[in-house]
């Protein structure tokens, strides 16, 4: 037996992105296996006064089912859920999701930290956080609550992020597991179907 950390079985994915986001998930959601097994949920920042298309855009070339939340949905493994506009996005429990109308966090609603942080308390070390390209620090405290709840974090290079202020941000701030491009990013996300 060597000394190696079994990492926890992952249960539950978390992302967010802003600025430069709509491209980056792009990638990465269609780098999702049809066999992932366990929920996705998704923020970006959005502009609350109109309805989003992000979720239809951005399902088109996704394996997985992609949908906009709801308050009091369940929350479904195998399928990708943004965060609509102008709500915040919850995991409220093991089985459901919540919006939240609070007050904006960093000047956005939906924001990254209240998924990031709902998620920890509720799943703990079977979290991952993805951290991708933004234009704040949205985001920061997330990574450190998921990262002392024992889940992980991984977070886009800022060296190849559109807008470089998010990860770097999250990585002064709380560190990471992996910081990664986004090809790498991409291309580990095709080895968590189980």
């Amino acid at each position: 037996m060597g000394s190696e950390t079994v990492q926890p079985a992952i249960e539950l994915i978390v992302v967010g992105a802003s600025a430069g986001g709509v491209s980056a998930l792009q990638a990465l959601l269609s780098s999702l296996p049809a066999a992932l097994s366990v929920p996705v949920l998704v923020v970006l920042h959005l502009p609350r006064d109109r309805p989003s298309r992000i979720a239809d855009l951005l399902g088109a070339n996704c394996a997985l089912p992609v949908g906009e939340a709801e308050d009091k949905q369940a929350l479904v493994p195998g399928t990708v859920t943004f965060a609509p506009p102008d709500y915040h996005l919850l995991v409220e429990d093991r089985d459901s999701l919540a919006l939240s109308v609070d007050p904006p966090v960093l000047f956005s609603r939906p924001a990254i930290d209240p998924l990031f942080e709902s998620a920890a308390e509720v799943f703990g070390n079977g979290v991952l956080a993805i951290l991708l390209t933004g234009a704040s620090n949205d985001g920061s405290a997330g990574v450190a609550a998921v990262r002392q709840a024992g889940g992980q974090a991984w977070i886009q290079s800022p060296d190849d992020a559109y807008s470089p202020i998010m990860p770097a941000a999250a990585l002064a701030h709380a560190g990471a597991d992996a910081v990664l491009t986004l090809v790498s990013l991409c291309s580990r996300m095709k080895g968590l179907a189980r």
